[in-house]
């Protein structure tokens, strides 16, 4: 959602702009007054995503949203009460062919559901949600997506599972008033995605207290984490250091994430802290890099393709990731460094002749368990 005025068209769309760029398929805008639905009429032809009013209070600037050619509306039934108003913006949308998303938010409900259910329960969400569809099935009307947002975690996951179970209707996911990172995007992906891991969930928002290019991108993200979403960016996996480590991973794959992802290309990538394991842990990867005696072994697929000196192994994978985006995975093995895997051989052996297999010191400490017990 955006956070400019909407009366603001170049602003608005500017921030619309780079919403879309982050990943968002819709953007919402308040339409609070006459200013912003005379901004919504200039923005809607010249957004390159779909533009959906947030309505609260006023009937009147619902109408004068469909006036402005809005994809969609977003109706609080909590704030837009009266059943002559939410009928007449029903057949509105109906006749024009805009679909509304009843909006519940435990923050906002109706005080007459709120008192009946001793709370903002999730019973008291979805039957909110249930009064306005009602309202809507009178006047004939079903082109319906529903939210039961709550700002608890556990509460918006109940009220959700309730709603997947009530309504044969799309669900937008969210946990309402999240708050500022990090904690909001916590709280956001604790919610959103345990219902999409249970197949509940068509749309979704996270709410943030920050830029909401951040809700875009958070968004984006986990749908391509949860492998919903075709990977658009990139996907960096990095081990978490250990003894084994040869270098200060947490320092290489941070200078790796911020070189790789102003590339824009949909690639995984891994940054591992040694060469022992590696590249068989990460074979999985596009791309990969792992370290061991001052150098990286780079590897595409598991397989070594080339040897590069330390302080040149982010480079190395940008490098790389732009000729995989250029040519190909198989061109760029088949054009790896024939002698490249016989010197990463070499390393991993030298290491484990240094080190030994057992990096967590096992043997070592079992003979001294034993000792004690015959002592």
């Amino acid at each position: 959602m955006t956070t400019t005025k909407t009366a603001d068209v170049e602003g608005t769309l500017e921030q619309i702009y780079a919403l879309a760029g982050a990943g968002a398929d819709i953007v919402r805008c308040t339409c609070n007054e006459s200013a912003a639905a005379e901004g919504l009429a200039q923005i809607v032809p010249r957004s390159p995503v779909p533009i959906v009013a947030d309505i609260h209070f006023h009937v009147e600037m619902a109408l004068a949203a469909l006036e402005a050619g809005v994809h969609g509306l977003r109706l609080n039934p909590g704030n837009l009460r009266k059943p002559e108003e939410i009928k007449l913006v029903a057949r509105e949308a109906k006749d024009r062919g805009v679909p509304i998303r009843i909006g519940v938010n435990a923050g906002s409900l109706h005080p007459d559901v709120y008192e009946r259910f001793g709370g903002a329960t999730p019973e008291a969400l979805v039957e909110s949600a249930r009064v306005e569809l009602a309202y809507f099935e009178e006047v004939g009307f079903d082109d319906v997506k529903i939210s039961v947002k709550a700002s608890s975690v556990a509460t918006m996951i109940a009220a959700y599972r309730l709603a997947s179970a009530t309504f044969d209707y799309p669900l937008h996911l969210g946990v309402t008033e999240a708050g500022p990172l990090p904690g909001g995007l916590l709280k956001g992906t604790a919610g959103i995605a345990t219902l999409l891991a249970e197949g509940i969930g068509d749309t979704l928002r996270y709410s943030l207290t920050a830029n909401p290019v951040e809700e875009a991108w958070a968004g984006r993200q986990l749908l391509e984490v949860l492998g919903l979403r075709e990977r658009t960016g990139l996907d960096l996996i990095a081990c978490p250091s250990c003894g084994r480590a040869e270098v200060d991973v947490i320092k290489v794959a941070t200078e790796a994430q911020i070189a790789l992802t102003a590339l824009d290309i949909p690639i995984q990538v891994a940054v591992m802290g040694c060469v022992v394991n590696g590249p068989g842990e990460a074979r999985h990867a596009d791309l990969g890099i792992a370290a061991g005696k001052r150098r990286g072994h780079l590897f595409i697929r598991g397989q070594i393709i080339r040897v590069v000196p330390e302080d040149e192994m982010v480079d190395a994978l940008v490098e790389e990731a732009q000729k995989i985006a250029k040519e190909g995975i198989e061109a760029r093995l088949a054009a790896r460094d024939a002698s490249a895997e016989a010197e990463a051989a070499a390393d991993r052996a030298e290491l484990l002749d240094a080190k030994g297999a057992d990096a967590n010191n096992t043997t070592q400490v079992i003979d001294r368990i034993r000792r004690r017990e015959q002592q």
